[in-house]
């Protein structure tokens, strides 16, 4: 009497008042009565014979194996709850239903509430149900399925003591001196359970025969496209009232290509589950702990991670496609490969991250952290990464072909042979930034911070450079043709063998740059500053160069036109190294 005092103490904690119909308290009783007037089928022994006393030393996969064929056993007089049968014939046959049931129930919690199964066991057994010729996965997987949803309801649990299943199972144990709580062993039968229906599903759906069969949504089927369920985030937060991380620890690994489609999941603790190839579109999971969870080839589609922590997560090859992660932790995470496109990662933190070869376009990556990140290869054509920080950030061979990079921080990035044709790099810190061989045709880079760039072979064609800082740039072997560099900094600069051809320099400061053999033909040099410039083996063939001043500037074996305009030309008197045609032409004394 002390063990059921204590007993319903704890109960009382637990109970709420509320019975699922086909569990009542009365049914219950009349069921029992009914059940010992009738015999007992073969293939169900009674109730209450605990075998086991302890999972996993003495419940040897074979013991599981028979039980689960047992319980899908068709001639064992479990009725099919899901096939069709008259109302009438429900409400005459519930009471002995409610028995057999209550039987498949009892052993349930004798076979499983002792502790949690593991990978192996779980392994195990599968392979001798498939080896096996008395593997029914459908009638399991429903008979199964049946339980956990009454389980999820709390009906076990909240059940008086005479008809409380959990308490009877702990009892036995307790009366072999192991010690073991009540909500333990509800938890371990539960989860066990759902351990074995989520690997009956990833079974199911590698089959084609099985697939339309099986489908098993831990979390229940959504209703509608609009609403969340938060089944699954219920049983998670009951089963690590315990201790935190009880639920991962127990069923984290077999996540793993489940269905929580339109699950409710936000706050969750899931940190190291594995949910690789599981489908999670429309799921929601904003604040959850995703610390080192597996999400590689995983279906994400439209889901929301907003605030959430998915530091160290690997994201390999997951479909990501209009995913939320604003704001989210993806800090040393794995993205290679993965499809980002129309994802909103706005003010996330995708440091050190892997996003190699991964599909950005037309993301939102505003004020995104992406510091020292692996984007080398990528796709982001078309993104806003407006203010975002790009610094240090490894970016090769990437796609930004029209992106938003207004006020970005790329300063020490590598965006050797990227390509930024139509980019927006207004106003972006470039300091330092490796943008050797890129492509940048038709880009705006106005006001943007450019010291310290390194530029050769890059193809600037008709880039414009309005109020950009390029003093002191190597730019050597660049192509500029019909670039806007007018009023640019450019004092100091290399642009030997640059093309600038045709470009407008329209009051350009190039004094003392380095303009040996740059092609500058049917350039606009209109009020240039060319003073101390070298210009030997330029071609300044049709440029305009009205004002311009090339006071000390080199002109050795420049290239001119015949009918080149000089005469507003300064600073001739005192250039370097004059042509003597050009002498003659203008009348200049030797």
């Amino acid at each position: 009497m002390s063990y059921l005092l204590q007993i319903w103490k704890r109960l009382s904690n637990y109970a709420r008042g509320t019975k699922l119909p086909e569990f009542s308290q009365k049914e219950s009783l009349e069921a029992e009565a009914v059940s010992s007037r009738e015999k007992t089928t073969p293939d169900f022994e009674p109730s209450w014979k605990f075998a086991q006393d302890t999972l996993p030393d003495s419940l040897l996969p074979q013991q599981l194996q028979k039980r689960l064929e047992e319980w899908s056993n068709p001639s064992s007089g479990l009725p099919d709850f899901t096939s069709e049968m008259s109302s009438a014939t429900l409400r005459i046959d519930v009471q002995r239903f409610n028995a057999r049931y209550r039987q498949l129930y009892a052993q349930i919690y004798d076979l499983l509430g002792q502790s949690a199964l593991t990978p192996d066991i779980v392994e195990q057994v599968m392979n001798l149900l498939i080896a096996g010729k008395k593997f029914r996965p459908v009638v399991l997987c429903q008979r199964l399925e049946e339980f956990y949803r009454r389980w999820c309801h709390g009906e076990f649990i909240d059940a008086a003591p005479n008809d409380n299943l959990p308490q009877k199972k702990m009892l036995q144990m307790l009366a072999k001196n192991r010690e073991i709580g009540l909500r333990q062993v509800d938890i371990y039968t539960g989860l066990n359970v759902l351990i074995l229906l989520l690997e009956l599903h990833r079974y199911a759906q590698g089959r084609a025969e099985l697939q339309q069969h099986i489908m098993f949504y831990p979390s229940s089927q959504p209703d509608t496209e609009s609403f969340f369920t938060s089944q699954l985030l219920r049983i998670i937060n009951y089963s690590d009232a315990i201790e935190i991380g009880n639920f991962t620890s127990i069923v984290g690994e077999f996540l793993r290509g489940g269905n929580f489609r339109g699950a409710y999941l936000g706050n969750a603790n899931l940190a190291g589950a594995n949910f690789s190839g599981a489908n999670l579109t429309g799921a929601y999971l904003g604040d959850a702990n995703l610390t080192g969870a597996n999400f590689s080839n995983a279906n994400l589609t439209g889901a929301n991670f907003g605030d959430a922590n998915l530091s160290g997560a690997n994201l390999s090859n997951a479909n990501l496609s209009r995913i939320d992660l604003s704001s989210a932790n993806l800090s040393g995470a794995n993205l290679n490969h993965a499809d980002l496109s129309r994802a909103n990662l706005s003010h996330a933190d995708l440091s050190s991250t892997n996003l190699k070869n991964a599909n950005l376009t037309s993301a939102d990556l505003s004020s995104t952290n992406l510091k020292d990140a692996n984007l080398s290869g990528g796709d982001l054509s078309h993104a806003i990464l407006f203010g975002a920080n790009l610094s240090e950030a490894k970016l090769t061979s990437i796609n930004l072909s029209h992106a938003d990079l207004c006020r970005a921080d790329l300063s020490g990035a590598d965006l050797c042979r990227a390509i930024l044709n139509g980019a927006n790099l207004s106003d972006t810190i470039l300091f330092s930034t490796k943008l050797n061989d890129a492509i940048l045709v038709a880009a705006d880079l106005s006001y943007a911070k450019l010291n310290g760039a390194k530029l050769q072979g890059a193809k600037l064609n008709g880039a414009m450079f309005l109020g950009a800082d390029l003093s002191g740039v190597d730019l050597s072997d660049v192509i500029l043709n019909d670039a806007d560099l007018s009023g640019v900094m450019l004092n100091d600069a290399d642009l030997s063998g640059a093309d600038l051809s045709d470009a407008m320099l329209f009051g350009t400061d190039l004094s003392y740059a380095n303009l040996n053999q740059a092609n500058l033909s049917g350039s606009n040099l209109s009020g240039a500053l060319l003073n101390g410039a070298d210009l030997s083996h330029s071609n300044l063939s049709y440029a305009i160069l009205s004002n311009a001043d090339v006071s000390e500037a080199n002109l050795e074996e420049m290239t001119w036109g015949e009918k080149q305009q000089w005469e507003t030309v300064r600073g001739l008197e005192t250039a370097l190294n004059v042509p003597a045609g050009l002498k003659q032409q203008l009348g200049l004394g030797g």
